[in-house]
């Protein structure tokens, strides 16, 4: 199974910028999803971004559709998430997963995906 780990979070005011990073412990090649989930506490994990590793489509959730940009870098075994003109309503936990998904399994559902990141934190301010 492949092992993942995210960095990056930090806390930011509002309208400002953040990369989040998910470095694979093996070749991202290797599955062919990738995405990034955010939980509140209390709350339900929501899925942001995702990313065919092999095709490069990439699905966004609409409240961050046109701010945040999901990208890869097969060298570095990496994945990123670009987040611009953030939102106090962005702060949350933001995780990382991988996972070889059916055609039919959506990408930005979470319980398509068994390999996950322990989580990097994001706040943004006002």
């Amino acid at each position: 199974q492949v092992q993942v780990m995210e960095s990056g979070g930090e806390s930011v005011q509002a309208g400002g910028s953040l990369r989040l990073s998910c470095a694979a412990s093996t070749p991202i090649y290797n599955t062919n999803y990738m995405a990034w989930f955010r939980q509140d506490p209390g709350k339900e994990r929501k899925g942001v971004a995702a990313i065919n590793i092999r095709a490069g489509t990439v699905y966004y959730a609409d409240s961050v559709k046109g701010r945040f940009t999901i990208s890869k870098d097969n060298n570095k075994n990496t994945i990123y998430l670009q987040m611009d003109s953030l939102k106090p309503e962005d702060t949350a936990m933001y995780y990382c997963a991988a996972d070889h998904l059916g055609s039919l399994a959506s990408p930005l559902v979470d319980r398509h995906y068994g390999n996950w990141g322990r989580g990097t934190q994001v706040t943004v301010s006002l």
